[in-house]
């Protein structure tokens, strides 16, 4: 898999201008969707390197990271004339940038694409490591590439643009990044108040911790064979309340990560040994911003068998990655239905 290079822009039209001069094209495309093409496609249309450049936009929100809208990409490219040797360009949230890079990776067997990630979640989690794909019969992600592209540009001026509940989706994702990491991150992390009237230096500076986190581990491990799923800690059973959550009312990725990291955490305690306070000091800052989505023992059997399409799996058995200390990262962990049972009950109840 090509190396993916990684931009902390302070200049995006010269960084965008470089960025698309390393790519030889015929035609430039730009993928957005509907609340990007109106708060963000403006910040870049005047660009000297944008003109001429196509605009194909899609449906807002994980509601429309699907196969249709897929295909309304792919028709567009081949209406407007596209080649193997054409650039896109995805400017949005992990939406975009998770669906556009599946387009161009499978597009004429492959285009070049270039991420401009604008909400903080594309920014730290979804627009790096080369990660693509849809959701797909009421699962997350469940068909996709990998396929990195051939930049990745980050502007925290986009961050602006954003409310509160999006800057918390995308902060989920720091979080994690700094379960995996060590303490002085942790710390940090769970003591800045994500809000984005407070400064874009210093929350800047933490994206370009956070996004060397993955990038590292992605680097060693593109495939996910081994040390890659660290980055998965809160997902096994995040991506099972997103997936119930599709179903009734959908939540933000991040807020489904956040709820994940409460079961996970404290199967840790149970399964590795987890130290109980740190998992407590994690779990109420979550619980002070996050809330919680409602669920009950009924909703058990669902919740349980949606872990079993989780794409770690092997068998039979429900695949987790937990902690043995914040930075000791345990990856390949089971554990029993009651187990898990039990982990959701502490998470109804925390």
């Amino acid at each position: 898999m090509e190396q993916q290079k990684v931009i902390i822009s302070r200049n995006l039209q010269q960084s965008l201008s470089d960025a698309i001069a390393e790519c030889p094209h015929d035609k430039l495309f730009v993928l957005t969707d509907d609340t990007t093409a109106q708060l963000c496609l403006p910040v870049i249309s005047g660009f000297q390197c944008m003109l001429g450049a196509e605009v194909i936009t899609i449906g807002s929100t994980d509601a429309n990271k699907t196969l249709e809208s897929l295909s309304h990409v792919w028709s567009n490219l081949q209406r407007m004339g596209a080649t193997r040797h054409s650039l896109m360009v995805n400017l949005g949230g992990g939406m975009v940038t998770d669906l556009g890079g599946f387009a161009a990776s499978t597009f004429k067997r492959g285009i070049t694409y270039i991420n401009i990630p604008t909400t903080l979640l594309s920014m730290v989690d979804a627009s790096v490591g080369g990660k693509t794909g849809i959701n797909f019969g009421g699962l997350k992600n469940e068909i996709g590439v990998f396929n990195n592209a051939h930049s990745v540009i980050l502007d925290t001026t986009f961050l602006r643009t954003l409310d509160r509940e999006n800057l918390l989706s995308g902060y989920a994702e720091m979080l994690k990044h700094s379960l995996i990491s060590n303490e002085a991150m942790w710390a940090e992390h769970l003591n800045y108040e994500p809000d984005n009237q407070q400064s874009l230096d210093t929350l800047g500076r933490m994206v370009a911790d956070s996004v060397a986190v993955k990038q590292r581990i992605v680097t060693e491990d593109p495939h996910e064979q081994g040390l890659r799923k660290a980055l998965n800690l809160g997902h096994t059973a995040g991506h099972a309340f997103e997936s119930l959550a599709l179903q009734r009312r959908p939540i933000l990725h991040g807020y489904a990560v956040a709820y994940g990291l409460v079961v996970e955490l404290y199967l840790s305690i149970v399964k590795t040994g987890f130290p109980q306070d740190k998992m407590r000091q994690t779990v109420n800052m979550i619980k002070e911003n996050y809330g919680r989505m409602a669920i009950t023992c009924d909703d058990y059997p669902q919740l349980l068998e949606l872990m079993h399409h989780d794409k770690k799996n092997t068998g039979q058995t429900i695949n987790f990655t937990l902690l043995g200390a914040i930075g000791d990262i345990r990856i390949n962990q089971t554990a029993t239905e009651e187990e898990i049972k039990e982990a959701l009950d502490f998470y109804r109840e925390f």
